[in-house]
């Protein structure tokens, strides 16, 4: 990386005459009428705006906490924007701090308020904290709209101040080692990280926080835990740069920023600058929290639901929910009551982790018809269809094969009536044969999507082991596409894998190939597929399907993150004790665009691939 200071375009530095003679009137008033007081701040930034560095009580070495000052320094010189710099915790004065349009906190963070007492009977004030009337200054500088910048250590310390706490956005709970890892930009928008490369290769210490910040700030940056950096342990979601709007004011922190060398990078200038011109009002950016701030978490239900593994919302609100023990649930959003719509009455040990009610699609025209469909096994002990017979030819023979379970799978329509649905109100469209081997059997699988056609993709899985999908008659590891018709029946749509007609073919099949597909969705605007499922030695595939054909490899794949771990729906289950995590294997990625090839489909490649 560079380490040249960066430059931007500066904004104009003067004010316009007008704007000069309205502050100076104000300034008049206030003298008189003693309305405007110390304490309040300028709603924008005139050019140049101030930045107030302040190191007290840093973390960092001397020789950091110096690089941090000179960069801050000459980015304003190069940037058309004052800079002043102190470790003196008495600039914490409503006056002195109503001067600047941000406070950049080199590493330093306020230490316990008993903390700072003893460091500074031993030796004045050099514990950098902030005694009572020193934090009302920062919270009122900060609710009066001020800006404010974090780098590293700034997370650390004031354990017993929660408003700084929220100011940060997360405390640092422990560190790792010096080591190397990767950062995933995931706001390119933003100024700190509109110049930042995808993944951003750092050596440092990394932090463990106490609690996830995630749910209330914007992140802008996450470590890249698939990279397995030793001692972080807090799951794929770990944020290492985020940006909030906090009780009248803006946050903007990095994790960066611990060592010297930080700021011999113009890759973290870059993004130091950026955070700097928006803390202080001088550049825009979306800060809204990224999950919270966005969405509503509303919880539905914290009881009586059992293994739930799919889920579909009704246009009145109400959700259904699919179990895998065999009942069809519905929450009534208004009340949050769930009742049993429901129930096929498995026998013990029939929702096995194959085995049970695997998928849910509520028909394009529920509103109007109130069709539902459920993917889901059955015995064969449970006679013939129901009335609404399988379509003539349906797939394959419901044979078992030779060392298999007696189980079939089954593909329905029913009618719902409110909340309720009639068990003889179903049609069956397919049977398929049967589900398991006797002896253990395939990862989970079996998914339902509509299209915007009304075509409806069917996921069936690895039906037997070994896997024998492929064949043009057979529908193991397969996507089936077919559009439902009014009088429970199927059509076959154009565009499948095989023509109807073709000799010893089931043109039903759209895409072939895969292990254990068990989640799939529609992009509504091209159609195209994406399919998620397990793999070989429990490996997480992701499949994107553009047309009919064979998927002769997962579009991306790759061992699950942070540890080795075999993937169950709703589950997941850690290496053995005593076996350390695996290394990642490289993801591998794909995708399908022939119709009739049995070759391995082209590579493409996939933004999560590195």
């Amino acid at each position: 990386m560079s380490s040249r200071p960066l430059r931007r375009s500066p904004a104009p530095h003067a004010a316009p005459p007008a704007s000069i003679i309205l502050m100076a009137l104000v300034a008049f008033l206030a003298l008189i009428t003693g309305s405007v007081t110390a304490a309040s701040f300028p709603s924008g930034p005139a050019e140049p705006f101030r930045v107030l560095v302040y190191s007290g009580g840093a973390h960092a070495s001397l020789d950091t906490v110096r690089a941090g000052v000179d960069a801050v320094r000459t980015l304003g010189a190069l940037n058309g924007f004052g800079v002043e710099a102190t470790d003196d915790p008495d600039v914490f004065d409503d006056d002195r701090l109503a001067r600047f349009h941000a406070i950049v906190f080199n590493g330093a963070a306020p230490a316990p308020q008993d903390q700072d007492q003893d460091q500074d009977q031993e030796g004045g004030r050099e514990g950098g904290g902030l005694d009572a009337q020193a934090r009302a200054a920062l919270r009122t500088y900060i609710r009066a709209g001020g800006g404010w910048v974090g780098l590293h250590g700034a997370a650390a310390g004031a354990h017993d101040w929660d408003w700084y706490e929220g100011l940060v956005g997360a405390t640092v709970d422990r560190a790792t080692p010096v080591q190397t890892g990767r950062v995933e930009v995931l706001d390119h928008a933003h100024p700190s990280t509109v110049t930042l490369p995808d993944l951003w290769e750092r050596t440092e210490e990394w932090y463990n926080w106490r609690t996830d910040p995630a749910g209330t700030v914007h992140t802008l940056a996450g470590i890249r835990m698939r990279d397995g950096i030793a001692g972080l342990d807090e799951g794929a979601d770990h944020p290492w740069s985020w940006c909030q709007d906090y009780d009248g004011g803006r946050s903007w922190f990095t994790a960066g920023g611990g060592a010297a060398q930080d700021f011999r990078d113009g890759a973290f200038l870059s993004h130091l600058l950026g955070g700097i011109e928006w803390a202080a009002g001088a550049k825009p950016g979306g800060c809204t929290a990224t999950r919270t701030g966005s969405f509503q978490r509303t919880p539905l239900a914290a009881s009586g639901l059992t293994d739930p593994v799919d889920v579909a919302v009704a246009s009145d609100r109400r959700v259904f929910v699919a179990q895998r023990t065999g009942q069809l649930k519905v929450v009534d959003q208004r009340t949050m009551k769930v009742s049993t719509a429901l129930d096929l009455a498995y026998a013990p040990g029939m929702a096995g982790r194959t085995d049970g009610l695997t998928g849910l699609a509520l028909d394009p025209d529920f509103a109007e018809n109130n069709w539902l469909y459920l993917l889901r096994s059955e015995s064969r002990r449970a006679g013939t269809p129901r009335p609404g017979t399988p379509r003539s030819g349906s797939l394959r023979s419901d044979t078992p094969s030779p060392g298999t379970a007696g189980y079939r799978l089954a593909l329905s329509r029913f009618t719902a009536d409110g909340d309720t649905v009639d068990p003889a109100s179903e049609k069956r469209l397919l049977t398929l044969p049967a589900r398991r081997p006797a002896a253990g059997g395939p990862p989970p699988s079996g998914s339902l999507a509509f299209d915007r056609a009304g075509r409806l993709y069917v996921g069936t899985g690895g039906i037997s082991l070994p896997p024998a999908s492929g064949a043009p008659d057979d529908a193991q590891g397969s996507v089936l596409r077919i559009t439902p018709q009014d009088d429970g029946t199927y059509t076959v749509p154009a565009g499948n894998r095989l023509d109807p007609g073709t000799a010893g073919a089931r043109p039903e099949i759209y895409a072939t190939g895969l292990r254990a597909p068990y989640r799939f969705t529609v992009d509504p605007a091209n159609a195209t597929l994406l399919a998620a499922g397990t793999g070989a030695g429990g490996a997480v595939e992701y499949v994107r399907i553009t047309e009919a054909g064979r998927v002769g490899r997962p579009y991306c794949s790759g061992a699950p993150p942070v540890e080795r771990r075999t993937a169950h729906r709703g589950a997941t289950a850690p290496a053995p004790p005593g076996r350390p995590p695996g290394p990642r294997r490289p993801a591998r990625c794909t995708t399908t665009t022939r119709r009739t090839s049995t070759a391995p489909s082209s590579p493409s490649t996939s933004p999560g691939s590195g």
